[in-house]
């Protein structure tokens, strides 16, 4: 079971993934804001973080360009699961350290498959060991 933070400033949408996170079989934790889900990132340590874009204090490219600089969190990889839908957000998103990028409305295996194959490729063993 992987522990996967959830940051999104809207109920409804931090419940609808919560509910497929733990479908999934792993552990939840949630933020509202890019602020707290930096915070909560740093202090947790989560194997994935899903993470809004458009959010109050931080946003989410904003949040994740944090992550990804921060040596003791560059390594999770975030999931930028946004209504934002044009290419040249999904390019910015990926260029801040993003490792995937998904819009909404998204459909549920979809979301899973993102979160499987990363969680995957975050404990596979190197290339040559």
């Amino acid at each position: 079971m992987a522990r996967i933070l959830i940051v999104d400033d809207s109920p409804p949408q931090l419940l609808g993934i919560q509910r497929i996170v733990e479908k999934l079989g792993h552990e939840p934790l949630t933020a509202e804001d890019g602020a707290a889900g930096v915070e909560l990132a740093r202090s947790a340590l989560p194997d994935l973080i899903l993470m809004d874009v458009v959010m109050p204090n931080l946003n989410g490219f904003q949040a994740t360009r944090t992550l990804s600089r921060d040596p003791a969190t560059r390594d999770i990889p975030v999931v930028l699961v946004t209504t934002k839908d044009q290419e040249t957000d999904r390019t910015w998103g990926l260029r801040q350290g993003a490792r995937a990028y998904l819009t909404k409305p998204f459909a549920e295996p979809e979301l899973a498959e993102v979160i499987e194959r990363l969680l995957a490729e975050r404990t596979a063993p190197p290339a040559g060991a």
